[in-house]
């Protein structure tokens, strides 16, 4: 199907999800995730109604953002963030969903007042627990909150997490469940600076799921580009640095 079809449909489901949640579908924030999709595909995507692109690989974004700089969209960043790239990032990045850790907190602030800016930010929590994935421990995701809010270059709006990955219903519930929780939690901790305005979760294959949970941003790629070369784990590396195992 083309890229037109495929996001009114993708646009449809998540109407359907969110009346079933109780929701206005307005009120739900479409992220259209890009990694591999080249940027003529990409612009056929925003004339069909796309307003955000998510990229996963600053130096590929990038490339990217050179062709694309005109067109009137959004973009965001959905990836694993090192440190050292932290500068090429804030060339294109309107908003951050992958913050996890005080480390790449301190690097953007650090350059944020070097650039006289700030920047909107959601805190990456890893709910599934699984040693592959990046993001914060749910159990030091508010520690990190307090901590990060100090910063007054970031604009803490909310939380992201990537279900887990199985067919498993009741387990990909379970963790949009916990973000949610911990969403709550920092509600009713009435954190200075901070807004929990956006629960960043759901892909293609759990949106729905999702939005049903409580997600109100969901980043979609397949159902909208169709399958990609290259696998996931290209995406999600397995292997950690030394400064991301020591947060």
């Amino acid at each position: 199907m083309p890229i037109k079809e495929n996001l009114e449909q993708v646009k449809q489901n998540i109407a359907r999800a969110a009346q079933k949640a109780g929701k206005r579908p307005e009120d739900i924030v479409l992220v259209m995730a890009t990694k591999t999709v080249d940027p003529e595909r990409i612009r056929e995507a925003i004339l069909a109604g796309g307003q955000i692109i998510g990229e996963n690989k600053v130096q590929e974004a990038l490339k990217k953002y050179e062709v694309l700089k005109n067109e009137r969209v959004r973009w965001h960043f959905i990836g694993h963030l090192q440190t050292n790239k932290v500068k090429d990032v804030l060339k294109f990045a309107y908003m951050i969903h992958s913050v996890d850790r005080l480390s790449l907190v301190e690097k953007l602030d650090q350059r944020l007042q070097h650039e006289g800016r700030s920047l909107d930010i959601l805190i990456q929590v890893n709910t599934s627990y699984e040693e592959s994935k990046y993001g914060i421990a749910p159990e030091e995701a508010v520690s990190l909150v307090r901590q990060a809010a100090k910063y007054e270059t970031l604009n803490i709006l909310g939380l992201m997490t990537i279900g887990l990955f199985t067919r498993d219903e009741i387990k990909i519930r379970k963790c949009f469940k916990l973000l949610k929780e911990i969403s709550d939690k920092i509600v009713k901790e009435d954190i200075h600076r901070v807004r929990m305005k956006y629960l960043s979760m759901g892909m293609s294959n759990d949106y729905q799921i999702a939005i049903e949970e409580g997600g109100n941003m969901v980043r979609v790629g397949t159902a909208i580009f169709g399958a990609r070369n290259t696998p996931d784990a290209y995406y999600w590396p397995s292997e950690k640095t030394d400064e991301e195992r020591q947060g």
